[in-house]
């Protein structure tokens, strides 16, 4: 893109401001209105990337942008445009001259700030932070180096919901030769660490964590540690600000401290209640206390003695103040980005060099062996806290040391390695996946045999991800042989085999065989009844399998009685509201309208609708979900008028959201003309069909099913209105294109 110099015949990039994982910053003009902008360009993807993760990452970049370009206010970062030119994602916005708060910690020596400048960031934080939660907004990543301090001393909060994009590519990961940057978690609220519901609220703890580094020059958790820092956040109550630094109003003390309780019922409602807080106390002007000693040198603070000892030997990454094997390694960031979204130019290529590699030791230390296994098993941890990315990160680092150390077969190696293909599944990037599992199981298969427990379980994984691919001939071929290898070594009801047994039952359905897919599936959930209990949560996973072979052979009624008992299990088990209990319901409302029992599931969809909203929130993709079948069952119903303004304000939300041209955008769209056709109005229909068939064919193709579906809807239409000529002429093109696919299929 750099060398075109000028993108959409409208901004013309001028200099190159940084360079980082994600892409380019660079500084442009708007040739049409005449003014300077900034330009982020994301990477092209490569062919490590499949279409369809291409695809999803563009409708995700889409989504994000809009969701910035929609926020208007003094304290957030402006988004002028979006789009895409040859191939790059950009993003336009405007060019902000000042420092974050990282680099103005870093140019005060690691000092704290004023406590005047300090109080008016609070404050104007907390205004912007109103505005955006008032739109449904969570940013979810406040840190300093998120927040601009203009040179007018205005304040900006930068990258809502674009920086994550950085995650979804896979250019998170910044190694050196002896340590790792696996994020900051210094400025995660509780929730967020385990993996909770998250709302606004995070964001008030994630701003007091701000607010207490740049008042006192630390985070209220400044731990070496990664998992220390985790563990701080949620068992350890913070020190008092006064205890670092004495001329701390004592108001803005309380209102820090009020701000990182560990519960969100403990912190302000609102950032308006904060917002109100900090202006009263400013204006009657609060009274300093007294100061309370520091510790004295050499002695451990309160929240290091409470810490286990198991939470020591893994770095932190990257924090606001004080040093970093990474921020050793590359420079500060330039001034006018916005956010941790690149590095200055001036690097070799994407990162900084790492240090040369260090000779082959004979018999490593078991001080090192120590670290890389604790760092390991805080990569663990992080997984199971859902925190997959910065689990990749550890996994990815602790690999380079393990190679390096131990030799790439060695099992400690493999075992990293195998871990690091996992969080790749678990974050989309299944063709990354593979090859992570595919180099694991040629290591295993030759240090442990083919036959080995490891070795297969490389090998299942290698499958579950062909199947993500959508290369499901391929997945059977490696699930058969796995679970031939697994009934011959370990015997047919070994909880490892029935797992391979319910995956190849699963990718069975996925080819067509519904059948054999009926048969395994029912034949797993009876052995895991048998082996694990009847309400274990892998017996209901498969008997839900067995539930869904069962509606695709078309027997809705044992898969609506069923599902119904997988529901009521999963409410006793895992919870009412758990979304595995959640999902069971929904497919439960699907089997009553394939039944023909319309009135049964509309009621099933009213109270799923509460209870997703209650749970996940109004826009959340499965409450959007269940408000649809609630529409479609109305109309089932015939109660038209109803089924329309429901299916309107889906399709509104959904293209808010999702965008216009995502599946369940156009899915919704095509209800609100299906409700247009019943209520007579079929020249509006004819519009709409027309719509849903142009974007399904921009999307994914003339000849794709479901464009000519949409393209016959449009017939139907035509015939309606008594334009009998035009309908047969698209009946018989989409016919020849129906032909043309057949004649191409294998």
């Amino acid at each position: 893109m750099a060398e075109s110099r000028l993108i959409q015949g409208r901004y013309r990039l001028l200099e190159l401001i940084g360079r980082g994982g994600m892409g380019e910053v660079w500084g442009a003009r708007d040739e049409s209105l005449g003014r300077r902008v900034a330009v982020k360009c994301l990477k092209p993807m490569g062919p490590q990337h499949d279409q369809s993760f291409t695809r999803v990452l563009r409708e995700r970049f889409r989504r994000e942008a809009r969701v910035a370009a929609a926020l208007q206010h003094r304290g957030v970062t402006v988004v002028h445009d979006f789009g895409e030119y040859e191939g790059v994602l950009y993003l336009v916005m405007e060019l902000l001259e000042g420092r974050n708060l990282s680099q103005l910690l870093e140019e005060n020596k690691q000092h704290p700030l004023p406590v005047p400048d300090v109080v008016d960031i609070a404050e104007q934080v907390a205004d912007a932070l109103a505005y955006t939660h008032e739109q449904g907004i969570v940013h979810r990543d406040l840190k300093p180096a998120n927040i601009m301090r203009l040179t007018d001393g205005a304040v900006k909060i930068c990258d809502f919901g674009i920086a994550r994009l950085g995650e979804d590519i896979g250019f998170t990961s910044r190694l050196t030769g002896t340590g790792i940057a696996m994020g900051t978690p210094h400025y995660m609220s509780p929730e967020q660490i385990s993996g909770g519901h998250v709302d606004h609220r995070s964001d008030l703890y994630s701003l007091g964590c701000v607010l207490y580094e740049i008042a006192t020059g630390v985070p209220p958790f400044d731990l070496d540690d990664a998992w220390a820092v985790l563990v701080g956040h949620r068992d350890t109550p913070p020190e008092p600000l006064r205890t670092h630094r004495a001329d701390i109003p004592e108001f803005f003390e309380r209102i820090v401290l009020d701000l990182l309780a560990k519960t969100p019922e403990g912190r302000p409602a609102d950032a308006k209640e904060l917002r109100r807080r900090i202006g009263s106390a400013v204006r009657t002007g609060p009274a300093h206390h007294a100061v309370v000693p520091a510790p004295r040198p050499g002695q451990p603070s309160s929240h290091e003695r409470r810490l286990p000892s198991w939470t020591r030997g893994m770095t932190t990454g990257q924090k606001a103040t004080g040093t970093s094997l990474l921020r050793s390694a590359l420079p500060d960031h330039t001034a006018g980005l916005t956010g941790e979204w690149t590095t200055p130019t001036g690097l070799r290529g994407d990162y900084a060099v790492p240090p040369p590699a260090r000779p082959e030791r004979a018999t490593p230390p078991p001080e090192l062996l120590a670290v890389l296994a604790s760092r390991h098993n805080a990569g663990l941890s992080l997984g199971r806290l859902g925190r997959w990315e910065e689990a990749g990160e550890v996994h990815r680092a602790v690999v380079v040391e393990r190679e390096h150390t131990l030799g790439p077969d060695h099992p400690d190696t493999l075992a990293s390695r195998y871990e690091v293909g996992f969080t790749l599944s678990r974050t989309g990037r299944a063709a990354d996946a593979l090859r992570e599992f595919g180099r694991v199981a040629d290591g295993r298969e030759r240090t442990m045999g083919a036959d080995h427990p490891e070795t297969l379980a490389a090998r299942q994984e290698m499958a579950y991800v062909l199947g993500q691919l959508g290369r499901h001939f391929e997945a059977h071929r490696v699930y058969a042989a796995v679970l031939e290898s697994r009934e011959r070594t370990m015997g047919h009801n070994h909880p490892d085999t029935l797992r391979c047994r319910h995956n190849l039952a699963y990718n069975l359905s996925r080819l067509g065989r519904l059948e054999d897919s009926y048969r395994m599936a029912y034949d797993v959930a009876a052995a895991r009844a048998r082996v694990l209990g009847a309400g274990h949560p892998d017996t209901l996973v498969t008997r839900y399998e067995v539930a869904y072979a069962l509606g695709q052979l078309g027997r809705w009624t044992e898969a609506l009685q069923t599902y119904r008992e997988v529901a009521t299990a999963r409410a006793q088990v895992l919870g009412s509201d758990h979304p595995d209990t959640l999902a069971a319901r929904y497919e439960v409302g699907i089997s009553l309208g394939r039944l023909g029992r319309s009135a049964e599931a509309l009621e099933l969809y009213r109270g799923l609708v509460d209870d997703r909203t209650r749970v996940h929130g109004p826009a959340d993709p499965e409450t959007l979900r269940a408000r649809h079948g609630l529409g479609v069952n109305l109309g089932r119903l015939a109660r038209w008028e109803e089924a329309l303004a429901e299916s309107r304000d889906v399709c509104a939300l959904r293209e808010r959201m999702l965008g216009p041209q995502h599946p369940d955008t156009l899915v919704s769209r095509r209800e609100v003309a299906v409700g247009l056709g019943w209520l007579g109005r079929w020249a509006d229909a004819l519009a709409v069909y027309g719509q849903v068939a142009e974007a399904r064919e921009r999307v994914l193709g003339v000849d794709h099913s479901d464009a000519l579906a949409s393209r016959n809807d449009e017939a139907h239409c035509l015939e309606q209105l008594g334009r009998h000529a035009e309908a047969v002429e698209l009946y018989r093109r989409v016919a020849a294109l129906r032909q043309q696919r057949g004649a191409r299929s294998p």
